[in-house]
């Protein structure tokens, strides 16, 4: 186990008993030199998923396995490792911390942030983590060098979401300044900033291997833009309250999106037409997850629940009851085995 502090140029010795904590350094440079921006405007790669066809979930014999006290304050968010049974979680307690699932033990915990943590989500290749936090800023966290390498301070409010373009040189991040920010790592900048939502920009998600971003906005719209051109290219009108999430399928043909009255919406994104509009709760939906299949969603609720339902006919399969208090986020497996959601009542839980 290992920790990482701010400012830190490295792992102080640490006790096995205790994990790393990776600490917050202020800009350092460029960790090696790769494609960058080039990424993005070059030809992407074929989605390899295009030809598998995947079972859903079993999720009709969820129950809760485990529970995990990982924060002193509410959890906010959880991201999976690509490849290992890693886990991330990002707290109001202004850390993130990663486990080793499933049985939960802590690998390591990145303190930097000067407020809340909202947004992380793991480099494709596993090999680094980006955080965003109500500090305003967005940094990128080295495992091999166990420190934060880059920190941004473009923004000029709260950063709500983080998400790196399947290549992993580009990040998107997203925030209460209206705007979605995206950063060549290599070069250590800022490419663009994606202007004409009229309010907060509370997630963002890339379509899978192309250069499309979905967001989600408290203006109430759902838009797609062009990394390349900066440009919003569509607009999904309909949510009649602020926009909470937005998740794409595998493929990228399906875009989920939720918001603060507890309705949850399926777009089909070659057709750019609504799909189905499902009434989950009377609560705000505050994040979604479609499992490797497509065809199964889950909502973190506000009403303590994760809400599993079909994403084909729109019936609820199940519904996940033992948080105690707002469910704030939720991820599928990639394997589709488990499920794990995190909450204001400051534990994550794994459903399998």
């Amino acid at each position: 186990t290992a920790k990482v502090s701010n400012g830190g140029a490295g792992a102080p010795a640490a006790s096995a008993a205790h994990a790393n904590t990776l600490g917050g350094a202020q800009g350092a440079g460029a960790t090696s030199r790769k494609a960058g921006w080039s990424t993005i405007t070059g030809p992407q790669r074929k989605n390899p998923y295009e030809e598998l066809e995947f079972p859903a979930a079993p999720v009709r014999g969820f129950a809760l396995q485990k529970t995990f006290k990982g924060h002193l304050l509410s959890v906010a968010n959880v991201a999976l490792h690509p490849s290992k049974p890693i886990l991330v979680t990002a707290s109001d307690d202004k850390t993130w911390k990663m486990w080793h699932m499933p049985v939960g033990d802590l690998i390591m915990c990145g303190e930097g942030h000067k407020d809340w943590v909202a947004g992380v989500d793991f480099h494709p290749a596993g090999i680094a983590l980006a955080s965003g936090a109500g500090d305003n800023t967005v940094k990128i966290w080295d495992f091999e060098k166990q420190k934060c390498t880059l920190t941004f301070t473009e923004h000029k409010q709260a950063v709500w979401g983080v998400k790196y373009h399947h290549a992993g040189d580009v990040l998107a991040s997203c925030s209460l300044d209206h705007t979605v920010r995206l950063w060549d790592l290599p070069a250590a900048k800022c490419k663009l900033a994606l202007r004409g939502h009229v309010d907060s920009v509370n997630d963002v998600c890339w379509q899978p291997f192309t250069v499309n971003l979905a967001t989600a906005s408290s203006d109430k719209t759902v838009s797609i833009w062009d990394a390349r051109s900066g440009l919003c290219t569509q607009t999904f009108y309909g949510h009649t309250n602020s926009c909470n999430a937005v998740s794409f399928n595998l493929l990228g043909t399906t875009l989920v999106s939720t918001d603060a009255d507890g309705a949850v919406k399926l777009w089909d994104t070659r057709m750019v037409a609504e799909v189905m509009t499902l009434e989950v709760s009377k609560h705000p939906a505050n994040k979604c997850a479609l499992d490797r299949s497509g065809q199964t969603l889950a909502v973190a609720s506000d009403d303590g629940r994760v809400h599993i339902l079909s994403a084909l006919t729109g019936e609820v399969i199940v519904e996940l009851s033992g948080h105690e208090d707002a469910v704030q986020g939720v991820v599928f497996d990639p394997a589709g085995q488990f499920l794990v959601s995190c909450g204001s009542d400051n534990t994550f839980r794994l459903w399998g």
